[in-house]
């Protein structure tokens, strides 16, 4: 993890039938509509979250 490199994550999937864990991970993550994209620093904690919602989101380049 280089420090200040910003990743975009893309929710790719859709939330209709994703627990209310799965929801809040992606509210976390400040996603709201399917093919979203939004930036955040390279950080531990922020692919924690996107390990958690593997088959709901993406990180693009």
């Amino acid at each position: 993890m280089a420090k200040n490199k910003q990743i975009k994550i893309k929710l790719t999937g859709s939330l209709i039938g994703a627990s209310d864990k799965q929801r809040k991970v992606v509210a976390g993550l400040g996603l709201k509509k399917q093919n979203q994209i939004v930036e955040h620093y390279d950080s531990a904690t922020i692919l924690g979250m996107v390990n958690k919602v593997p088959h709901l989101v993406e990180i693009v380049e």
